[in-house]
């Protein structure tokens, strides 16, 4: 009955809905962590766990993150009496920087007033890795053409992204 009631508590007091499998998990994964405790007298590693309850790895993994409470983007982490650091302040993302973004809509508005045909053989070109001749065969003109379309197309789109 007290283990019955422990499951309980674990899946109805928390922030986030999980499935009762993997909350049950969770809670097989904290008994075997504690017998492991008693039993050797350290922490168990996670493949040590997954072996106890011959479960993967990622499986152990999933369901202690499952039960764990979510934290908020904007709580503090350290403060030295003045300014305080929040866990946002701790997470970079160096692809979505606010210039890579304002370079993918000028670069997207830049394609954009290019006409169909030349923005068809650019995405074959460069999208699908073909070359110039795989592309002339393909949209039924001469490699030479292709060169000359693709070229002033690039050249369209550096003149838009780098004005002179």
């Amino acid at each position: 009955m007290i283990s019955g009631e422990i499951r309980r508590y674990l899946r109805d007091n928390s922030a986030l809905r999980v499935s009762r499998s993997l909350r049950d998990t969770a809670y097989k994964v904290m008994q075997a962590k504690e017998a492991y405790m008693n039993e050797h007298q350290r922490e168990p590693s996670v493949e040590d766990v997954a072996k106890m309850l011959d479960i993967t790895p990622g499986d152990v993994v999933m369901a202690m993150d499952a039960i764990s409470d979510p934290v908020s983007l904007f709580e503090p982490v350290y403060n030295d009496g003045g300014e305080s650091v929040a866990v946002m302040d701790q997470i970079g993302d160096s692809r979505n920087t606010d210039a890579a973004w304002l370079e993918r809509i000028a670069l997207t508005e830049a394609v954009d007033k290019l006409n169909e045909r030349e923005k068809r053989i650019l995405s074959m070109r460069f999208f699908d890795g073909r070359t110039q001749m795989e592309v002339a065969a393909a949209i039924g003109i001469s490699q030479a053409q292709v060169s000359r379309l693709e070229k002033n197309a690039v050249g369209q789109i550096k003149k838009a992204l780098f004005p002179a």
